[in-house]
């Protein structure tokens, strides 16, 4: 079952309890909670498996549309969950030269297509990219859930950051080199806008970096870093209002709907414009022919407006931490919104907000008229310990 906040008012239940957390090296705050936005949603990848609730493992050789030369499989070589080898709990997805089903390469991709979708917010996942020369093609991006119903362009493409692309190979900057672009139109060729950049630093640096997309009702912006350097100019950005209802290329009638998320390492394609096992020299005797992107953890973020929705069939990691029970697994363990109280008799009550900060308790009732707006986060459990929580924008 979906289910589903549509601006304000309707809750999100917690269901499935959270992986045991590992120590974190790395800050997993992100940018925070910023210029109104609160967080929703969030997978920080430090329990023992993927969870498959919340990703799908794609499983398939057919190069994406893009003549890629990767078998993408569900192993655990290729996705899995695990330590980067410096404390933080990752998704890690690995490309490895090998002979698979036919193919000379094999590598992970994974997308919360129908299992988690969201529209417009704050999204934002801290990633360590693999050193791309010559070969590689890792990215972070998004599409229209509707992709199944519509497929491609309708469904609309952002692509948050992508690292890899030929054009870095002449001034061997591949490791600063990087864009993001929106693809989308009634059929091919698409309609497409795109734009690159070269840091001054290098992003395959064995450190994470974070890529963050700000998409509302006007624009898509990208930024690299922004909790580094929070007044920089985005790196993309990209008008999408709805000014032009009639017109099949305009980008504003794609990109105001649910989109899920995608990671994915691909090898060779058109993107690197490397069509040939022989070209790929980024997996190597020096790497044992084997590279991984780890994504430290993914976040998005909400305002609670009314143009924002969010599905998910299973929440994001609890922000109390782990343990959390299905209500159904709770007996009559269930919080109920009434006349700005929750209630849920014979249990304590607390209620927090999205950064994980104690807003209020209580004995089988709480007052939530004081807590101002924005989500909150509802805490019950029994005397028997049975716990159940509650999302609900204010």
């Amino acid at each position: 079952m979906i289910h589903k906040i549509l601006g304000t008012g309707i809750a999100v239940m917690l269901a499935g309890a959270a992986g045991t957390p590992c120590h974190a090296a790395e800050s997993q705050n992100g940018t925070g909670e910023t210029d109104g936005y609160r967080l929703v949603w969030q997978d920080l990848f430090d329990g023992t498996e993927l969870n498959r609730n919340r990703w799908n493992v794609e499983v398939n050789g057919n190069g994406g549309g893009n003549a890629e030369l990767q078998y993408y499989t569900d192993r655990e070589c290729n996705v899995h969950v695990g330590d980067d080898g410096q404390g933080n709990g990752c998704l890690i997805l690995t490309a490895i030269r090998e002979n698979y089903q036919g193919k000379e390469f094999t590598s992970g991709r994974v997308t919360t297509q129908k299992l988690f979708a969201f529209k417009h917010g704050k999204i934002e996942a801290a990633i360590k990219m693999p050193s791309t020369a010559n070969g590689l093609w890792p990215a972070f991006w998004m599409m229209g859930n509707d992709h199944k119903e519509v497929g491609w362009p309708k469904s609309g493409e952002t692509d948050i950051v992508e690292m890899g692309h030929q054009n870095a190979f002449g001034p061997g900057t591949q490791d600063r080199y990087f864009n993001g672009a929106m693809h989308w139109g009634q059929g091919w060729p698409a309609c497409s806008y795109a734009h690159d950049n070269t840091k001054s630093y290098s992003l395959q640096d064995g450190e994470f970096h974070i890529f963050t997309a700000i998409w509302d009702e006007d624009k898509v912006r990208m930024y690299v870093d922004l909790d580094k350097t929070p007044k920089q100019m985005p790196y993309f950005q990209m008008n999408i209002t709805q000014d032009n209802p009639d017109d099949e290329n305009s980008p504003g009638n794609y990109f105001h709907k649910e989109n899920f998320i995608l990671f994915n390492v691909a090898v060779g394609g058109n993107f690197p414009g490397i069509h040939n096992a022989e070209g790929i020299t980024a997996l190597n005797d020096e790497n044992n022919h084997q590279a991984s992107m780890y994504v430290n953890y993914v976040k998005v973020y909400q305002k609670g407006t009314g143009d924002e929705s969010i599905s998910m069939t299973v929440p994001g990691d609890d922000i109390e931490g782990s343990g959390v029970i299905s209500p159904s697994l709770a007996g009559n363990l269930k919080i109920r919104i009434e006349s700005g109280h929750a209630n849920c008799e014979g249990a304590d009550l607390k209620a927090y907000d999205a950064s994980g900060r104690l807003m209020g308790a209580g004995r089988d009732t709480l007052d939530l008229s004081r807590m101002g707006r924005g989500l909150v986060i509802l805490s019950a459990r029994d005397d028997f310990g049975n716990k159940t929580v509650l999302k609900e924008m204010l």
